[in-house]
């Protein structure tokens, strides 16, 4: 780590540390601002800043912002997803954000909200500058073709969550064709059940080199086998010690016809009850022509604690392949019959296209849910 970096994050600590002054509600116009390119497929109908205020705290702001925008899609094209990115300072820690909203389906002339619910911190600044800086990152289309800097690399997201909105509402048809509303409804059921359960442990991981990252023993991964993965994970292992994972190492082999440039395996993780819990995922940028073998690496730490923050001890780790992007900007998902067994049912959270449809049944009952179905 950097000095510059080191002095950020102690001034970062040293700032929310600070005694808080009363909070002062944020001027939009002044301090606020949105900017679109000239070319920009979007336009900002309207602003609500609500209850969004800035905090002093020592020599830094802290911003909490609760904002809802409108914007109009103003292009040609239907509209999948978009994403903002959120700039109250560029390099201080705390100071970027971003929002991204998938599993849109926004036609020409149409608008849609977007909410903003973040904290930010920035070092103070003169009164009459911007505090906050929001501008667009990219919007996906219909035909998963891309507008935006892509700054956040939202575009890679974006295009994977929409896949998989697809290959959801494909299942929830068939479910629906085979099982009648009430076979959909059940199902929808239980995703909500899944979003309202609380973890029984907490899984924390943080990115990262760590000093004590030689502790521990290696731990090899068992790995559960995807069908029609392009990718194998042939042998990998983390060190691990108490309740803590790091620095998972992989040995993949592309078994496919196409090279890859980004994967990432999925991190299973159980406990001595042999409960397993989804622990995220260990991405690489890689460079992988079919039947090369390359070793994943990743700085980074794994941490299990219980509700009242006790250790939980690892005894196994499972990894499997979760997404795969070719060359040429192509990508695989697993199929939705193997996300559909026991052991990763019970781990994964339900996609952002199901949670949608599961709030939109919740909300308006199964029949709105098979009308839109019926849209796509």
């Amino acid at each position: 780590m950097s000095m510059r970096s080191k002095l950020a994050i102690l001034a970062l600590l040293a700032a929310l540390a600070a005694p808080a002054q009363q909070p002062n509600r944020l001027n939009s116009r002044s301090m606020m601002h949105i900017t679109l390119p000239d070319d920009s497929p979007l336009a900002v109908l309207s602003a609500d800043w609500g209850e969004s205020v800035a905090t002093q705290r020592g020599s830094a702001i802290l911003l909490d912002l609760r904002t809802s925008l409108t914007l109009r899609n103003i292009g040609r094209q239907r509209i999948k997803g978009v994403s903002l990115l959120v700039l109250a300072q560029e390099a201080a820690p705390g100071g970027k954000a971003s929002v991204t909203v998938p599993s849109l389906d926004v036609g020409p002339g149409e608008a849609f909200p977007v909410k903003l619910d973040l904290r930010l911190l920035r070092p103070q600044s003169p009164s009459d500058g911007a505090l906050v800086e929001i501008s667009l990152d990219g919007v996906l289309y219909e035909d998963l073709s891309f507008y935006g800097p892509n700054r956040l690399n939202s575009r890679r997201s974006m295009t994977m969550w929409e896949l998989e909105a697809r290959r959801d509402r494909k299942y929830l048809k068939n479910l629906y064709e085979n099982a009648g509303a009430e076979g959909l409804r059940k199902h929808l059921t239980e995703v909500q059940a899944r979003l309202s359960e609380r973890p029984k442990v907490n899984v924390q991981v943080a990115r990262g080199r760590t000093t004590a990252a030689e502790s521990g023993t290696r731990m090899s991964f068992a790995f559960l086998r995807m069908p029609g993965e392009p990718v194998q994970a042939m042998q990998g292992s983390a060190r691990v010690g108490d309740s803590e994972a790091r620095s998972p190492e992989l040995e993949i082999r592309n078994q496919g016809r196409q090279s890859v440039k980004y994967l990432e395996i999925g991190w299973l993780v159980e406990n001595r009850d042999g409960e397993e819990f989804f622990a995220g995922t260990v991405p690489a940028d890689v460079n992988l022509a079919p039947g090369a073998i390359t070793k994943v690496q990743q700085d980074a730490v794994l941490k299990l604690t219980q509700r009242n923050g006790s250790p939980v001890p690892i005894t196994g780790m499972t990894g499997f392949v979760n997404h795969v992007e070719f060359s040429d900007g192509s990508m695989w998902i697993p199929q939705r019959q193997a996300l559909e067994l026991d052991r990763l049912k019970k781990s994964l959270y339900p996609s952002p296209e199901e949670q949608r449809l599961s709030d939109l049944s919740r909300r308006k009952g199964i029949q709105a849910v098979v009308e839109e179905l019926r849209k796509h």
